[in-house]
């Protein structure tokens, strides 16, 4: 049975990703800031769909919690083999991913990324909140309880599948408006562009391996020592 501690913990995160979403969608509505939200509004930048990402996989998440305490671990086999791959394939990868990306073009050129007049719309505590701290929380999920992950082919497959829809999402916005959704494209060549989303593919499919390597250094002794039925009730905790 899950424990009470972990329902509580998923159940908190889960309130504060509402919460985040819930702002900022209050905070686009208001039309004396800087229109941020046009030409493709939320939904074009990558740090607030990872925002609704981690919404859904800690809705998700809790909903496996409940059934489990209520129905037992047997009922509900096909909702956690889905929570771990949502968390193995883009929950932690994503996070993983938004974190670093950020924080290395921001300490290089912040212009490139979250340019200073966003300071005067977008307050500090926001701005941790949506490039920080989703880092450690993913981390917490790490190391709370075991995550099944998928064969590398069909888990890198379908990681490539999502990115590939994100840099169609980009081009099509670009196409559509004339505006890149970060000003970091605008400096790059048609080759630069290749390069770069080539690049970031590399980098995130590099995150997802090493969440899956952090996956079995926590857990793996334990999958190894446990017989097989019981490795299959290991990702219940």
């Amino acid at each position: 049975m899950t424990k009470t501690s972990t329902c509580i913990y998923h159940f908190l995160v889960l309130s504060w990703y509402t919460f985040l979403n819930y702002y900022i969608s209050q905070e686009g509505k208001d039309k004396v800031k800087p229109k941020i939200f046009a030409n493709g509004a939320r939904w074009k930048y990558l740090t607030l769909l990872n925002l609704l990402l981690q919404t859904i996989f800690y809705g998700v998440t809790c909903l496996d919690d409940v059934l489990k305490r209520i129905k037992g671990r047997k009922d509900i086999k096909f909702l956690t083999a889905f929570r771990d791959l949502l968390f193995a394939i883009l929950a932690f990868p994503v996070s993983t991913f938004v974190f670093l990306a950020f924080w290395i073009l921001f300490l290089y050129n912040r212009d490139l990324i979250y340019p200073k007049v966003l300071d005067t719309v977008i307050p500090a505590w926001l701005n941790h909140a949506m490039h920080t701290f989703i880092f450690p929380i993913t981390l917490v999920e790490v190391v709370l309880r075991p995550h099944s992950y998928p064969s590398k082919k069909t888990g890198l497959t379908l990681l490539a599948a999502a990115n590939i829809t994100y840099i169609i999402r980009i081009l099509w916005l670009y196409f559509e408006t004339g505006t890149w959704v970060y000003p970091v494209f605008a400096k790059l060549s048609l080759v630069g562009l290749a390069a770069f989303f080539s690049l970031s593919h590399i980098f995130i499919a590099s995150i997802y391996l090493l969440g899956e390597k952090l996956n079995h250094w926590k857990w793996g002794q334990i999958l190894l020592l446990l017989p097989k039925k019981k490795k299959n009730h290991l990702s219940y905790f």
